[in-house]
C-alpha cells in the first residue's frame, strides 16, 4: 500500500502543485485518476471559496461551490457537486492505472463522506494515492489511512519522484 499526503503553508500550493503534477504526469504518459483543482478559473469570491475541479484523466471539470452571494462566510461546497465528481471518478476503470490523486481530503471526507469509498477502491486496486491535505485534512487522512500515509514536502520533484518510484 502507497499513500502520502502533502500540504503546503502557502495558500493555493498544495492545489498549484498537484495540478501541476497530474498535468506532467499524463503528458509522460502516467494512467491517473481522481480530481485536481481547475487552475485557470479565477475565484469570484475575495476568500478564493469557489473552485472548480477537474476530473481526471480527460475531465469533465466540476463547479464544485455553490454562489452563496457576497459577503457570505458559510461554507461553499456545493454536495450534490461533490457527489458528482465522485461518481465520475468511482464509475471510472481502476484497472491498469498508475496512480490516484485527489486535491484534498477536506469536510467531506473527514465526515466519512466524499471521496473516501474512492480512496479505499484505489487501495483496493493496489493504486498508490496522494492526497492534499490542509491542517484539519492532516489528522483525519492519518486516520483513515490508519497511519500508513507519509507526509511529503510541498516540493514538485520530491514529488514527482514518489509518483514514479515502483510500488
Amino acid at each position: 500500500m502507497k499513500l502520502a499526503y502533502v500540504s503546503s503553508q502557502k495558500q493555493g500550493e498544495t492545489d498549484r502543485l498537484l495540478t501541476e503534477l497530474a498535468d506532467d504526469l499524463q503528458a509522460g504518459g502516467l494512467e491517473l485518476r481522481g480530481i485536481v483543482k481547475e487552475q485557470g478559473y479565477s475565484a469570484v469570491y475575495e476568500n478564493g471559496c469557489d473552485m472548480y475541479v477537474r476530473v481526471l484523466p480527460d475531465g469533465p471539470s466540476i463547479k464544485i461551490t455553490q454562489d452563496l452571494g457576497e459577503g457570505s462566510n458559510a461554507c461553499r461546497l456545493d454536495p450534490a457537486s461533490i457527489v458528482e465528481a465522485v461518481a465520475r471518478v468511482e464509475n471510472s476503470s481502476f484497472d491498469d492505472i498508475d496512480l490516484f490523486i485527489l486535491n484534498k481530503f477536506g469536510p467531506e471526507e473527514i465526515a466519512g463522506r466524499g471521496f473516501c469509498t474512492v480512496l479505499a477502491k484505489a487501495v483496493e486496486h493496489d493504486v498508490p494515492v496522494l492526497v492534499g491535505a490542509g491542517v484539519a485534512g492532516r489528522e483525519a487522512f492519518q486516520k483513515f489511512a490508519g497511519g500508513m500515509a507519509e507526509s511529503l514536502p510541498d516540493d514538485a520533484t520530491v514529488l514527482r519522484n514518489w509518483c514514479q518510484k515502483p510500488r
